[in-house]
């Protein structure tokens, strides 16, 4: 995916508008939690600043319906001003006469962040005539936001086709990284996936299927599969409706020579809590009353085994309900694999990066994607209209 990107661009003196994704958690209080994101952004912020561009950023931050006082950008602003170590102006509103004259009053390497665009429904909707308004502020677009890629919103597609619109850094990464995965795949080759529900995967699936060595299923979702075998799952979540899907991709994958791996042993809990009791049982024999939380340390071992002899490996999803300590163990199991393996490394999905930077091991990786639903719908060959509507190379 060849897109043009922002060193392709002369922003000296411009004023570039620059889509990012500042949705941060916050504590009650109204303090980040968690910087990752604004962090992600500061390479192609500094670059801007550095080539005397004018710099404009828009994001959105969380799911306000209409004006929400706790969900303003000002924690934001605040935070990014430490880390550039230079001001940040704040704008009170993402369009109109204030924002505009706040616009042109930049001068060369000044930085002025929007207020929150989706307290606009006009933002979600992809509204002409807001995603003008937005469009009207600058001369240059840059989109960072690779979070938001998979969605035609205003500020990240509408925009693109009012003005020059390139890729940001973190955006070329991210399109870099999952590119080679789909486009240019070294083998032996390794997907790993996990999570709830198997419709979730299901475009991830089919798309790896093509493409993959071996394919190894944990999370909850494996016990569909499990159950699609005639095993007996207890009290585990069953993604119901997807028992035929299951059963036609254990098919596909015995035709195409891919070696699908399922849970062997399982760490069951009598109840979803810390002090649950708990036991390791055969992965297709569990009591009833009893429920999958986990894959066992056998099914570990064989999967950071299958892991560590790969070229590359993409890991989406957690083996187990990883928020609760003591049932962690198969996650944490895998992503000790991808850290200790020499493969290309790509994690993707929310729970699969939180758990490997709870873990300390993001760093280790080659690659881990700022994008849930977006490095999902990317990995399904899905195409991104927020990647799309920029210009080619």
């Amino acid at each position: 995916m060849n897109k043009k990107t922002v060193r392709d661009l002369d922003v000296a003196g411009k004023r570039v508008l620059v889509r990012v994704d500042f949705n941060v958690p916050l504590d009650e209080s109204g303090n980040i939690t968690d910087d990752t994101r604004i962090r992600a952004a500061l390479p192609t912020i500094r670059y801007l600043v550095d080539h005397g561009a004018r710099t404009i950023l828009v994001s959105h931050l969380g799911r306000p319906k209409g004006v929400d006082d706790k969900l303003r950008l000002d924690p934001v602003a605040a935070r990014l001003q430490e880390l550039l170590g230079k001001p940040v102006q704040k704008a009170n509103d993402s369009i109109g006469p204030a924002v505009q004259e706040q616009a042109q009053k930049l001068n060369d390497g000044d930085v002025l962040l929007l207020e929150n665009v989706r307290f606009y429904k006009e933002e979600e909707k992809n509204d002409p005539e807001f995603a003008k308004q937005l469009a009207s502020l600058a001369e240059l677009y840059v989109n960072d936001a690779f979070g938001t890629a998979h969605r035609a919103h205003a500020s990240t597609e509408g925009v693109a086709h009012l003005l020059p619109g390139v890729a940001g850094f973190l955006m070329e990464k991210e399109i870099a990284s999952l590119g080679r995965v789909l486009e240019n795949p070294e083998h032996p080759f390794v997907a790993v996936l996990g999570g709830a529900k198997v419709k979730d995967k299901i475009g991830v699936i089919e798309n790896l299927l093509q493409k993959v060595d071996s394919l190894l299923i944990g999370g909850a979702m494996a016990f569909t599969f499990v159950k699609a075998q005639g095993g007996k799952i207890g009290d585990t979540l069953l993604d119901e409706g997807s028992l035929d899907v299951a059963r036609d991709t254990l098919e596909k994958a015995k035709a195409r020579g891919v070696r699908l791996e399922l849970p062997v042993d399982a760490l069951a809990a009598d109840r979803i809590a810390p002090d649950a009791n708990t036991r390791v049982v055969p992965a297709n024999d569990i009591p009833d009353g009893w429920r999958a939380v986990d894959i066992g340390p056998e099914t570990g071992r064989r999967f950071a085994e299958i892991a560590k002899d790969a070229k590359m490996v993409v890991w989406n999803g957690p083996m187990g309900i990883f928020e609760i300590d003591a049932f962690a163990e198969g996650t944490r199991a895998v992503a000790r694999a991808l850290v200790d393996s020499s493969a290309f490394t790509v994690v993707g999905g929310g729970d699969s990066v939180a758990a490997i930077e709870e873990l300390g091991m993001a760093d280790r990786v080659s690659h881990v994607s700022t994008g849930g639903g977006a490095s999902l719908e990317f990995l399904e060959g899905k195409e991104l209209p927020g990647i799309a509507a920029l210009q080619d190379k």
